[in-house]
C-alpha cells in the first residue's frame, strides 16, 4: 500500500508518490574516514540515492560529523 505522507532524507523525497530511491548501506568501519567516503561516492556514481552507516562506537560518532559534511548523498 502507498503512503500518501512523504518525507525527506536530505533532499530525496520518499513515499508520496515520490520515485523509488535506491539506498545501500556501506560495508566498511565507519571510523575510517578514507575507505567509507570512497565507497560513499562509489555508490553515489552508481546511481545510489541515499547511504547508510552504522555507528556502533564513540569514534564511528566522530567519524559521522565529517561523512555527513562531505558525502555527495544523504
Amino acid at each position: 500500500m502507498a503512503s500518501e505522507r512523504q518525507i525527506h532524507v536530505g533532499g530525496v523525497p520518499i513515499g508520496g508518490g515520490a520515485p523509488v530511491a535506491v539506498q545501500t548501506m556501506t560495508k566498511t568501519e565507519t571510523a575510517d574516514l578514507k575507505a567509507t567516503m570512497d565507497q560513499i561516492r562509489r555508490v553515489a556514481e552508481a546511481g545510489a540515492d541515499i547511504v547508510r552507516v552504522a555507528v556502533p562506537r564513540e569514534k564511528d560518532v566522530e567519524a559521522l560529523k565529517t561523512i555527513v559534511a562531505d558525502s555527495p548523498i544523504p
